[in-house]
């Protein structure tokens, strides 16, 4: 079978491992021997041990496992057996700290120095301090700062000011649109400078509000169409409403999960429903879960009757969390902390070469669960196998790389499963900490491989994996996490045993990207296994709901 990858049809991971001796031919000519500063003994210390005389021989260092990802387009991971071996003694290494508290107006203060110090900052410092700040002081005066608000007769904020553009639009007087942006996401903001700056219907502009997901004081959810979008067609983005802010997955609720997604849901559905000539005569308002279902067996009913979709394929994202370098590089996500972007693609798109009237073809359409039906059928060629079956084996038979399993250290990946879905580390990480969530069967024993075969019951456990993944990151100190959806096509363009997964993928503050990252070589600290234990750990500490908790993995 392809060395690119480590599924097995015997059910077991298989993966490389370098254990490096070699010999270094010398080759400088010089010695620039100089002092580099003195120890706290008092000894002088310089960088004699940097010019060596004569050839190098290495020995002993450290193994290196190379373990392809199953997806083997997503690359290869390497961890560091001494950076793991560290992790799986001290497991408590596995975390972020918790963000320091801070305030510069209480500093000022403080010093006796006038807070309107403030005002004069330069730029890289005020955002520095609108995304570090955890005083609501220095943040309402950074907001004030980075725009013009409308305000009643007593000083408070009612709203902003707008003005009409060169181009005849309607715009926000917005002064500094980064520190806007920084102040807007940061938590500590008071809410009502929240809702005036980004969160009430609006004040992001005209994109019309077109779905909505509502239990008074429970949740609510605004589901925004994206007109002018990176998607051809247009996407649709499920936001929190001002009347529900949740900046924190400390915040978020399985309710709010279970919303956002019920939008994901019916706005698919009906697309499909509607292109393929089912139903056009919808009423105005969000269709019950029984509803939702009904229409989606109608589809199902339909497209086994031979009728095909223009659109084959859903695309959904989420990118939880927001950051900005003082330097102006935005480093995660938009203005919405808590929200989801969907969309449908179509099965193909004309193709052009040079006269963009004149259409000399089709290609098809880029859907990332595409690649994963290659990867099934590379593997198919290699070995007899279903890809999906022997990866569920391996998973399931897991061993640590360490060759510690069955002692005190734990070898699953899988943190918590049911019938129909399973949360697990994979075993090759692209993230540091990435978790996966795959979609297993239906109530009626079929694969699910995308949301159109996950009837009620397969849905409500993938809402809960998502939602119970995003709380595990978060318990480790996560802040900015993307989550992407790899589907099956819909139809007869599917692959069959295609399995629906999820990915989410945490940015971490020392894991940038890089050059290494770029050739998809991913370098990790510690052992897939470890993480996978922190997070039941973390799950297990949670207060959640019971039926969240049963199936925690062992």
């Amino acid at each position: 079978m392809s060395s690119r990858n480590s599924v097995t049809p015997r059910g077991q991971f298989i993966y490389g491992i370098h254990k490096p001796g070699y010999t270094v031919t010398n080759l400088r000519e010089t010695k620039n021997i100089e002092p580099l500063g003195t120890q706290l003994s008092g000894s002088p210390y310089d960088n004699q041990k940097n010019f060596p005389d004569g050839d190098l021989s290495v020995t002993g260092a450290d193994w290196i496992f190379e373990i392809p990802n199953p997806l083997s387009f997503r690359g290869t991971t390497f961890i560091d057996k001494e950076w793991a071996d560290t992790s799986a003694r001290n497991p408590q290494r596995i975390s972020l700290p918790t963000k320091e508290e801070l305030s510069l107006s209480s500093l000022l203060e403080d010093e006796q120095i006038p807070v309107t110090l403030l005002d004069k900052l330069p730029s890289p410092l005020l955002l520095a301090l609108a995304t570090c700040s955890t005083d609501p002081d220095d943040l309402t005066r950074l907001a004030e700062l980075s725009c013009r608000f409308d305000n009643d007769e007593t000083g408070c904020p009612t709203g902003l000011c707008y003005d009409v553009d060169d181009q005849g639009r309607t715009r926000a007087i917005i002064n500094n649109h980064p520190l806007f942006e920084a102040v807007a996401n940061n938590p500590a903001l008071p809410d009502d400078y929240k809702r005036i700056m980004v969160l009430r219907p609006g004040t992001q502009g005209g994109s019309e509000i077109v779905g909505e997901f509502t239990i008074k004081n429970k949740t609510h959810v605004f589901e925004y169409l994206r007109r002018n979008s990176y998607i051809g067609g247009g996407h649709y983005a499920a936001n929190m409403a001002d009347d529900a802010i949740r900046y924190s997955i400390d915040q978020l609720s399985e309710t709010d999960i279970t919303a956002m997604r019920h939008l994901y849901y019916q706005r698919s559905f009906v697309r499909l429903a509607t292109h393929l000539g089912l139903r056009s005569d919808y009423e105005q308002k969000t269709l019950s879960s029984e509803a939702l279902e009904a229409l989606r067996e109608t589809i199902l009913q339909a497209i086994g009757e031979g009728k095909e979709p223009e659109f084959t394929a859903t695309l959904w994202g989420w990118n939880f969390g927001f950051d900005y370098a003082p330097t102006g590089y935005r480093l995660h996500a938009s203005h919405q902390q808590i929200h989801q972007q969907y969309a449908l693609l179509p099965q193909e798109v004309e193709t052009f070469s040079g006269d963009p009237l004149k259409p000399c073809g089709t290609m098809s359409a880029f859907g990332c669960g595409d690649m994963v039906a290659e990867v099934m059928q590379n593997y198919h060629a290699y070995t007899p196998s279903n890809f999906f079956t022997d990866y569920l084996a391996c998973i399931r038979n897991n061993e640590r790389m360490d060759g510690k399993s069955g002692e005190e250290l734990e070898s699953s990946l899988i943190l918590w499963e049911d019938r129909h879905a399973m949360l697990f580390v994979p075993k090759a990480q692209t993230s540091q900490w990435e978790l996966q969530l795959m979609a297993l069967n239906n109530t009626n024993g079929e694969t699910v491989g995308n949301v159109l075969e996950a009837d009620t019951a397969c849905r409500a456990s993938l809402d809960r994996g998502i939602f119970l993944a995003q709380k595990a990151l978060a318990g480790l100190g996560a802040r900015m996490v993307t989550s992407i959806e790899y589907p099956k096509r819909l139809g007869k363009a599917g692959e069959p045993g295609q399995h629906l997964l999820y990915s989410l993928l945490p940015r971490l503050p020392q894991s940038p990207g890089a050059f290494s990252e770029a050739q998809l070589r991913y370098i990790n600290g510690h052992y897939p296994e470890d993480f996978a234990a922190v997070c039941r750990k973390q799950l297990k500490m949670m207060k959640l709901p019971h039926q969240s908790c049963e199936n925690f993995a062992k």
